[in-house]
């Protein structure tokens, strides 16, 4: 029989000739009912899904860019149905370090012929997330980019809201590894991801992949312009953890607590404020559609 497949579409995102070419391109596949959903924003996403997967969904294709990506994993985990990611945000991080291209004809051809491949997961606070999490200075910069800003900029945008928040204050945080206590004084950031490639193309995380078994984290004591430009160009140019400012690690299970609430966020969707960090990887949770080798 043929499968059924399922599109969960962001109708705002836009990708190659737009969704009427992504159904004309689905048409000339060998599928049986399509179940077609659309939706405004990105957190109707993962409702969406659920109704699909309850429908006999066998392939869902998202349409959208990270914040799509991650609310349709958060739902898809653990249920063993392939995700086909077709990047049409302003932001593909996922996508990009998994090789799936802009493209969307060669997109919809990983989505039925690539590879299917168990990525893990990482799960903040009971939800999961593909590319990374963070606390402090790293969500300030990103709830300070709007997706007009990133259209128009793109990377830069991220580098001007980065300088505007470069003046924040250290803050109290006592954070254990899978249950030791790795570090505790004060800090500007704590990240967790499950790639290597963040917001702005940083490559943060020099060794991770989306299928050892790990969540990185990354913590810096950086403070004031000066140190911040010294983070940032170490980044940039070479490993991440060769800057004294700067500490690298991996765990399975990480907790963190902070001295006072601070901003938080998911795969670049801001989710508020938060004293705590209760975060663990979720080891293959989510089937993938990728290129081939």
């Amino acid at each position: 029989m043929p499968p059924i497949v399922a599109v969960v579409a962001h109708r705002k995102k836009s990708l190659g000739a737009g969704l009427d070419a992504l159904r004309v391109l689905l048409a000339e596949q060998d599928v049986g009912d399509v179940l077609w959903h659309e939706v405004s924003k990105s957190r109707k996403a993962g409702k969406k899904v659920r109704k699909a997967l309850d429908a006999g969904a066998e392939l869902v294709f998202v349409w959208g860019g990270d914040g799509m990506v991650q609310r349709c994993a958060d739902a898809l985990a653990g249920s063993g149905v392939p995700m086909a990611i077709l990047p049409a945000g302003t932001a593909n991080l996922f996508a990009a370090n998994l090789g799936i291209p802009a493209d969307l004809e060669g997109a919809v051809r990983i989505g039925f012929h690539g590879r299917r491949e168990k990525l893990d997961l990482g799960v903040l606070n009971g939800e999961h997330f593909a590319v990374m999490a963070g606390a402090g200075f790293e969500a300030e910069m990103i709830a300070d980019v709007d997706g007009r800003a990133k259209r128009r900029f793109g990377k830069l945008s991220y580098f001007r809201a980065a300088v505007r928040h470069v003046g924040g204050p250290r803050v109290p945080m006592k954070i254990k590894l899978d249950g030791a206590t790795w570090f505790e004084g004060r800090a500007s950031c704590l990240l967790l991801g499950n790639v290597s490639t963040i917001a702005a193309g940083v490559e943060a995380f020099d060794d991770a992949r989306p299928d050892d078994g790990w969540l990185e984290v990354g913590l810096t004591t950086a403070q004031g312009p000066v140190q911040w430009a010294r983070v940032l160009a170490r980044m940039a140019t070479g490993r991440s953890d060769g800057s004294p400012l700067v500490r690298v690690s991996r765990a399975r299970k990480v907790s963190a607590r902070f001295g006072r609430p601070l901003r938080f966020e998911l795969d670049g969707g801001e989710r508020g404020h938060t004293t705590r960090f209760k975060a663990e990887v979720a080891a293959g949770a989510l089937t993938v559609c990728l290129p081939d080798d």
